[in-house]
């Protein structure tokens, strides 16, 4: 892919971070979460006292021979997270701007290693159209991770994306077990709203990372010119015109821009779900080593 950002010193700087869960896991034993209940591992948590049918080698002796009852020590849990990823695949994420694709290929390679240093399970799916696809199966592991990266960056982007029925159509959600990560510009006419309602209805946690280019944050247009949807596949669709652009229409369409990010934002924080929106002039290591650590997704 042109401009890849992904590389060995890429993946170094990210061998200090993990992935944090803000929510309990219901997820798989063997990983590196520590949760909420009570498990099998060495790290101490708490005591209790006895109770009928408790382990009785659990129990804490120097504590009965000062208060002469029974405590049982507690130890922390750790669980496996399945991570899924969602990779809007769409027209506007990258056939105009490769600097874009670059950016969400890094973004999501960047949070698949987190997951796999992690020991957690791992799937890239691909939204195109009207389903997701995931090429890969369930990656775990470094050696699956790196195998998978050199297909990941020859990710072609075109025609149109519907998330809701790309993440409804995703047979891999678990309940209750990890995280689910929308990668997207968000400019669709789908109702993706219902897809991280979908998601939090299987209690999963949810990041939206939003990609835009400073183009579209800030049009630097002048004059008459075309706009094509780079969605679109036929010349005639009335989303393709020929205008005018001129002062007002620059304020207004900052204006309305602003609303449409804040909506985002809005509707993720009533929700309790992670919206991040990241631009593509700030050095990726910024979104993830400053904003994905400030939102508490990164630790």
């Amino acid at each position: 892919m042109k401009g890849s950002l992904l590389n060995d010193a890429f993946f170094s700087r990210l061998e200090a971070m993990s992935l944090n869960l803000k929510t309990s896991l219901a997820g798989y034993f063997g990983g590196k979460h520590l949760v909420k209940t009570y498990g099998q591992t060495v790290e101490f948590a708490d005591f209790r006292e006895y109770q009928l049918g408790d382990d009785i080698r659990r129990i804490d002796w120097n504590l009965f021979s000062r208060f002469e009852k029974y405590f049982l020590r507690l130890y922390t849990d750790e669980r496996q997270m399945q991570v899924q990823i969602f990779l809007d695949c769409s027209a506007s994420m990258g056939s105009e701007d490769p600097r874009k694709a670059a950016y969400a290929v890094a973004a999501t390679a960047a949070l698949g290693f987190l997951a796999v240093q992690s020991m957690d399970k791992l799937t890239i799916n691909f939204m195109r159209g009207d389903k997701s696809e995931n090429p890969f199966g369930t990656i775990v592991g470094k050696d699956a991770f790196f195998r998978a990266v050199s297909t990941l960056e020859e990710t072609g982007f075109s025609g149109e994306t519907n998330i809701e029925k790309c993440v409804k159509s995703c047979t891999e959600t678990g309940d209750n077990n990890g995280l689910t990560v929308i990668i997207s510009d968000f400019f669709t006419d789908s109702d993706w709203k219902k897809a991280v309602d979908y998601l939090l209805y299987k209690k999963r946690q949810v990041l939206l990372l939003q990609i835009l280019t400073a183009e579209e944050r800030d049009p630097s247009y002048d004059g008459r010119v075309n706009l094509i949807d780079s969605e679109s596949v036929d010349t005639s669709d009335t989303r393709n015109m020929r205008i005018r652009i001129t002062r007002s229409m620059l304020a207004a369409y900052a204006e309305a821009f602003h609303d449409f990010v804040e909506d985002i934002g809005s509707f993720c924080k009533r929700r309790g779900a992670t919206f991040l929106s990241a631009g593509t002039e700030k050095p990726i290591e910024h979104v993830l080593f400053g904003d994905l650590l400030k939102v508490g997704i990164m630790s």
